[in-house]
């Protein structure tokens, strides 16, 4: 009885061991331009050109930090999901640089270009990515304006007489 109580402490010690280091770093699959691995996102009107490169996680968006950029949280969480999906959010430095739209559509933009970023950083992120649908691009557009009307379907005023 003594013999199993031991053995048991010795997995649980080694259990512990085991989960108490760190992750090491992902290892590219190819090469990169420039030192960087580009993907391209849009969502409505904007596009976000992003940039990764191995580091220590560092976010950067059009020069600023994520919270000053974006102040909603669900765009924060938006943009970071790709990187949290692969388990990678301490280990790539990201820069954005995003235009047009809104701050909705900048981190849907954003979020589509950092999955596109990871997945020609590596290919095996694909599976993970394309699961997470971090990869599908939001098909959905502002309708456009009718010719005899205020908007794409409000209509003007109906007067009787």
């Amino acid at each position: 009885m003594a013999e199993t109580e031991t053995n048991d402490s010795k997995t649980q010690v080694s259990e512990q061991t085991e989960q108490a280091q760190p992750k090491p770093a992902p290892q590219p699959k190819s090469d990169p331009k420039g030192g960087y691995w580009w993907g391209t996102g849009r969502r409505k009107s904007s596009v976000a050109r992003v940039r990764i490169r191995p580091g220590s996680g560092k976010l950067v968006i059009n020069k600023k930090q994520i919270e000053e950029y974006f102040r909603r949280e669900q765009d924060r969480k938006a943009v970071v999901a790709p990187l949290k999906a692969v388990d990678a959010e301490n280990f790539f430095d990201v820069f954005i640089n995003v235009k047009g739209g809104g701050t909705t559509g900048q981190a849907g933009a954003s979020l589509l270009g950092v999955a596109r970023a990871l997945k020609t950083f590596d290919e095996s992120y694909l599976h993970v990515l394309r699961e997470g649908g971090h990869l599908t691009r939001d098909p959905r557009m502002v309708e456009r304006k009718k010719p005899g009307q205020r908007g794409a379907r409000r209509r003007f005023q109906f007067s009787k007489r």
